[in-house]
């Protein structure tokens, strides 16, 4: 079995990092919070990843708004999601990382991605190994707070990915709620029992009909969300930590939301959406001064068998 064979190259003055071995090719981009911009399965020629083919890659700046300048691939939302002030300090759309520019550093089989979130003062660092022999991707993440004061914050894992009709979001999630009507093909029934809503299996894809969905999907035994596609032949999973991630979003537009046709896999840390009514139900990340989050997260994207 051949070792990972990690190459650099530069699109658009940005370094992208490709991870390769004989199973999977991802792509890294450390100017954009650590973008993993491709996962592509080598036995089923499959990239799994969705991207939009409106934009250019393009660097992003602070105070950007996400939707704008949505790429796809897999980002992460840190420390929030919608433009919210927090103990005092003011976010901006969809979190500062995703337009962090942070440093990298290339070793044998591993790339490291690192650098502190100017407004949270959180210093992030992801480390992306292919696993050796197996179609999985291990994510080692640590976190620490070091802007000498409490921090409450949505930390969320935010995957876009391909789809077409009949592909399926497998989650061992029990209940789910709608986030919001606009994002709805069902109204607002309250909490559910997932993933039947209005006599309507949510979990499977429909064709793109100009609709979308937007779930709180909770209450999971196991700490797992997938997408089978290719008619259940290839799997998509995040596997992680539920002291970490005890919830998931689930954001899928089949057209609605700027005709794209993606579903989008969020673990995350918080619901719900707005992080101080999170915390005022305890159900956010917090982070006393110099306390951190060690913690492993696996992306498989292979054969579902």
């Amino acid at each position: 079995m051949r070792k990972t064979l990690i190459t650099p190259r530069m699109e658009q003055g940005l370094d992208i990092i490709c991870m390769e071995n004989d199973h999977l090719r991802v792509d890294v981009i450390p100017a954009l919070g650590g973008k993993i911009s491709s996962v592509f399965n080598k036995e089923y020629k499959k990239e799994f990843l969705w991207h939009n083919e409106k934009l250019d890659l393009q660097e992003n700046r602070p105070g950007d708004d996400y939707d704008s300048h949505f790429l796809g691939g897999i980002d992460e939302l840190l420390p929030n999601d919608l433009p919210e002030e927090i103990d005092g300090t003011a976010y901006p759309d969809h979190g500062e990382l995703w337009t962090c520019r942070l440093e990298h550093a290339v070793s044998e089989n591993a790339v490291s991605v690192y650098g502190v979130l100017p407004l949270s003062g959180l210093h992030y660092r992801k480390t992306v190994c292919l696993e050796t022999g197996t179609a999985k991707i291990k994510l080692t993440y640590h976190i620490i707070n070091e802007s000498g004061e409490r921090r409450r914050f949505l930390w969320k894992l935010h995957a876009a990915l391909r789809i077409a009709p009949g592909d399926r979001l497998v989650t061992p999630a029990r209940q789910a709620k709608v986030v919001n009507l606009a994002a709805s093909r069902f109204g607002d029934p309250g909490e559910f029992k997932w993933p039947v809503i209005a006599g309507v299996d949510a979990s499977v894809v429909p064709e793109k009909n100009g609709t979308m969905d937007f779930f709180y999907l909770y209450d999971s035994p196991a700490g797992e969300m997938a997408l089978l596609s290719e008619n259940g032949k290839c799997r998509f999973s995040y596997l992680y930590d539920q002291r970490v991630f005890p919830y998931q979003w689930y954001f899928a537009s089949y057209g609605q939301f700027r005709d794209h046709y993606t579903a989008i896999l969020e673990p995350a840390s918080a619901m719900p959406v707005q992080v101080n009514e999170a915390a005022d139900r305890g159900q956010c990340s917090v982070l006393e001064p110099g306390e951190s989050i060690d913690t492993v997260v696996t992306i498989y994207a292979g054969g579902n068998g």
